[in-house]
């Protein structure tokens, strides 16, 4: 607890300002009682959680198509989507490839300009 306590000021002055600058923003969130995390002895479960995606300045997200691969999801406002926490892996599949894609594709416009 006294780690936990002593690490704070950190998290506030450094973590918590890149949640804002970040395009794609995830947050795991427990189903399951953490009321007491300093009594918990384990770490919630992928099944035991939902995870929430915020996107910030993306445009091109199709939140239709990813609700619909990913089984028991849902689109809970215009930029975020909540996914069961087993399908992790698949979600960042889903959204990262065209984005990667995307980046390759434009910087081999931009080599052969070059």
């Amino acid at each position: 607890m006294d780690s936990i306590i002593h690490s704070m000021g950190d998290y506030i002055k450094y973590i918590t300002p890149q949640f804002s600058r970040t395009h794609i923003n995830s947050q795991h969130v427990p189903t399951v009682d953490t009321s007491n995390p300093f009594a918990a002895k384990a770490i919630p479960s992928p099944d035991e959680s939902f995870i929430v995606i915020r996107f910030n300045g993306l445009i091109q997200i199709d939140f239709p198509y990813l609700s619909s691969m990913l089984h028991n999801s849902f689109i809970s406002s215009m930029n975020t989507l909540v996914i069961p926490g087993g399908k992790l892996g698949l979600a960042l599949e889903l959204i990262m490839t065209p984005l990667v894609k995307k980046l390759v594709t434009n910087k081999k416009i931009i080599h052969k300009i070059s």
